[in-house]
């Protein structure tokens, strides 16, 4: 019996197995929505960066100066409503920013500095491009003139110092004398304007910060109490005692009232003094006649 020997070949290779993708391990795709939202994050750190690095800020000047080169810059003021503030300090309050470009003026900074002036009460500012600002302002008016340390200035009702110099032009205004008074005319003035007497008062001098004393344009001198209220209700009862008789106590014939007592009246002057030496006169002629 034959034996047969079987020859054995090299082994085949052997396939490797394919992994099935676990459903944990799979990973969505990309949307769209997503793409531009992380698109959208960069650009925003690359802004922010850009910001933090001043490029933006160094493109507008560049910008601004571009146009300033090219005759967009302040060349010319048109002015409306100036009388009284000096002309030239307006300009110069005006031209007085960082810049003079006309896109790198500051309306609002211009206006704060026109509104520093004395005069300026307010003040408009509009660009006219591409060289031009067109300015409207609205001066303060004088109501009164302040008297201190013996110097004269004409001030408004806010009692701010407008001008020391040219008073003559408002003589016609009240004068109020002592420190602080400018702070208290619009007290001053209600006072004046409530009585039929303020055509014939000359000054108001506010006595220790707290009270009016009124001179009259005869010479008499009105002291009034601390109180507005109380000023006011003694400044109308002395009006109707001098409308009241066939003399008025303003005249001459007296130098000082005091009303600050409620209800009284002190007064002084040649009046005072020739009644009580009449009376006096009397008494004497009253007394001789008894002994007899």
């Amino acid at each position: 019996m034959t034996a047969a020997v079987l020859k054995r070949g090299a082994p085949p290779p052997k396939r490797a197995r394919s992994k099935a993708t676990s459903p944990a391990n799979a990973r969505p795709p990309v949307t769209r929505r997503q793409l531009l939202l992380g698109l959208g994050g960069l650009c925003a750190v690359a802004l922010a960066v850009m910001i933090l690095m001043g490029v933006p800020q160094r493109i507008w000047a560049g910008f601004v100066e571009w146009t300033a080169a090219r005759g967009w810059e302040v060349r010319h003021v048109e002015l409306t409503g100036a009388r009284e503030q000096n002309r030239l300090a307006i300009y110069n309050a005006v031209l007085n920013g960082p810049s003079n470009a006309m896109l790198d003026t500051d309306l609002d900074d211009v206006r704060t500095r026109l509104r520093a002036l004395p005069w300026i009460a307010d003040a408009s500012v509009q660009r006219r491009l591409p060289d031009t600002l067109v300015i409207e302002v609205t001066e303060r008016k004088p109501v009164a003139l302040w008297q201190l340390h013996g110097q004269l200035a004409a001030i408004d009702i806010s009692g701010r110092v407008l001008a020391r110099d040219r008073l003559e032009r408002w003589n016609d205004l009240p004068i109020l004398v002592g420190p602080g008074a400018n702070a208290r005319v619009r007290d001053a003035l209600e006072l004046i304007a409530a009585t039929p007497l303020g055509r014939d008062m000359f000054a108001a001098t506010l006595v220790g910060g707290r009270r009016w004393d009124l001179r009259f344009k005869s010479g008499e001198v009105l002291a009034l109490p601390d109180q507005p209220g109380q000023a006011r209700a003694a400044l109308a009862s002395f009006a109707r005692l001098d409308a009241k008789g066939p003399d008025r106590l303003l005249g001459g014939r007296f130098t000082r009232f005091d009303m600050r007592l409620p209800g009284r009246m002190i007064v002084a002057g040649p009046a005072v003094a020739e009644s009580l030496a009449a009376a006096e006169k009397a008494r004497r002629a009253a007394a001789q006649a008894q002994a007899i």
